[in-house]
């Protein structure tokens, strides 16, 4: 079904790597969601109303909120495909983001008001009576959930976007709330107890949950969200086969919108070699990437010494010790400045945010340990928590 629908609305939908192309793809989830949940809503809001039920109708309220989403999510696709510009450069592709926060809020407003309408319900509870019609509407209302999870799964996976993953496991997240009314209209038929204003708040409280968690996931990417392992690996094992690299520090990556990541790192090179040659190399490399991978890479060249034997011994040496003190902890940028009273010791340490121990404290304890191997070693450590 899905296939059937992208092939109806969108030529070469397959094609996704084409920014068109996903454009589209976005924009007929966004669209299929607005129809459908819109649909739901009619339906339960309806039954809520006829049958005086404060947890369906909250739970047509939560599909009215669905439908809203999508509303927002297709704007969103929208704007982000918007080219860049001279006040954004970097162009709109983190609006599809910011469309995910605003759902959110709205989502957390609407949990909370539905939750202040099933306390009333309990405080002050009235009779309904649900008939067979209403709970085949909230079946049909949970298999429609279920075939938009699937739907919204399978295109967020294509198109590779988060926002619409996250509106699958939305509706999957529903399938579960509505799932709970029927349970709960059921008991109330079978044995007269009436649970609607819990099963009401019950769902409220489901929706204001899942708003706080769909915040989170979006505002990720808005505060900087660290890149996955996966693509670290990838950049590092792409960057160290090139003849000449011979090591990477600092990277830095830097996520727009899919489509547009950006990033940059120390490469290593030999300081023996001809600048012009190694700078030909790093043109090479950047462009690589920007046609293997589409990551706009910037490259720092660290020209650095090496068959230096003593140089290289005491890097060694040096290295030990970090590991044994911290053995998450790498160093880069290293060179001695040899001297006749004293040398000096030079390099930056790559600390991860879990080492807990201040960078002051890990300075100390550094130069504490090297100044074990010869008094005379005076360390200048440069603390990279990145």
């Amino acid at each position: 079904m899905t296939d059937l629908i992208l092939r109806i609305f969108v030529l070469d939908h397959k094609n996704t790597e084409d920014p068109a192309v996903r454009d589209k793809c976005g924009r007929v989830a966004g669209a299929v969601g607005i129809v459908t949940n819109f649909l739901l809503f009619l339906m339960k809001i309806i039954v809520g109303t006829v049958f005086h039920s404060v947890s369906v109708t909250a739970d047509a309220v939560n599909n009215l909120t669905d439908s809203g989403s999508s509303v927002v999510t297709l704007i969103g696709f929208k704007m982000a495909s918007k080219p860049a510009d001279e006040k954004h450069p970097f162009g709109h592709a983190r609006i599809e983001y910011l469309s995910g926060v605003i759902v959110s809020f709205i989502v957390i407003f609407l949990g909370l008001q539905l939750g202040m309408s099933s306390i009333e319900k309990i405080l002050t509870p009235e009779e309904n009576a649900l008939t067979p019609v209403a709970l085949v509407v909230l079946v049909i209302s949970i298999l429609a959930k279920l075939w938009q999870c699937l739907f919204y799964r399978k295109v967020g996976r294509m198109i590779k976007s988060e926002s619409v993953e996250a509106t699958s496991k939305d509706s999957r997240n529903d399938v579960i709330a509505t799932s709970v009314v029927l349970l709960g209209a059921v008991i109330t038929m079978l044995t007269g107890v009436n649970l609607d204003g819990y099963m009401g708040a019950a769902v409220a409280l489901f929706i204001v949950f899942s708003g706080v968690q769909l915040t989170i996931s979006t505002a990720d990417p808005l505060l900087g969200q660290a890149p996955e392992g996966e693509l670290v690996q990838t950049i590092t094992e792409k960057m160290l086969s090139y003849p000449g690299i011979i090591g990477m520090h600092d990277l830095a990556v830097h996520n727009y919108g899919v489509g547009r990541c950006f990033a940059s790192a120390h490469c290593e090179v030999d300081a023996k070699n001809d600048i012009l040659v190694s700078h030909d190399l790093i043109d090479n490399i950047e462009r690589d990437f920007s046609r293997d991978l589409g990551i706009h890479m910037v490259i720092h060249l660290d020209p650095v010494i090496v068959g230096d034997a003593r140089t290289d011994a005491l890097h060694c040496k040096v290295q030990s010790l970090v590991t044994a003190l911290y053995p998450t902890v790498t160093i880069h940028d290293f060179r001695v400045i040899w001297g006749v009273t004293h040398s000096n010791i030079v390099f930056d340490a790559a600390v991860p945010f879990a080492v807990k121990d201040s960078d002051a404290v890990i300075t100390q304890k550094l130069e504490a340990e090297i100044q074990k191997l010869d008094p005379e070693y005076r360390t200048v450590v440069t603390i990279d928590r990145r």
